[in-house]
């Protein structure tokens, strides 16, 4: 008799951008810290902020607001730089706020539906629901590896 499969569960960090809770893995996030100070560079692309002094280390500071064409918001006491790492680069990646680590069943997780699968469903790894939310799951290695691309146009802050 073959045993039915069993539900696993990874560990997420929830974070918020634009009134929309995300998560990220937390195998992959170095570190979570308010956001003080950041350094812009000359010629970055429009989100990338800047970089970030962290804990010894020079770290570029991702605007995941900009990177999925949202409109861009002044820093506040709630803004949170998640570092997160993917083939030894360390990124910063800055979100409206941070607030809370889940475990997801496997059961729980979509696929992005194919409505997404344009520039914006790229950075989603899949579509979850925790306690009646839907959250959309952050594929890090996808963000990163378009971070050479330009930021999607017409968003509400072009």
């Amino acid at each position: 008799m073959e045993l039915p499969p069993v539900a696993t569960s990874e560990p997420y960090i929830l974070f918020e951008l634009a009134g929309t809770p995300y998560a990220v893995p937390s195998a992959g996030v170095q570190r979570m810290e308010m956001l003080e100070h950041v350094t812009p560079v000359p010629n970055a692309p429009p989100f990338v902020d800047g970089v970030v002094f962290s804990r010894g280390r020079v770290v570029p500071a991702i605007n995941l607001r900009r990177r999925f064409g949202f409109e861009r918001v002044a820093y506040d006491l709630r803004t949170r730089l998640i570092v997160v790492t993917h083939a030894d680069r360390a990124v910063g990646l800055i979100v409206d706020s941070a607030r809370e680590f889940v475990s997801i069943s496997t059961d729980a997780v979509q696929p992005p539906p194919d409505a997404l699968a344009g520039t914006s469903g790229n950075y989603l790894s899949g579509i979850a629901t925790v306690a009646d939310r839907v959250v959309l799951l952050l594929d890090v290695s996808e963000v990163l590896k378009h971070a050479a691309d330009p930021a999607p146009a017409g968003g509400p802050g072009d």
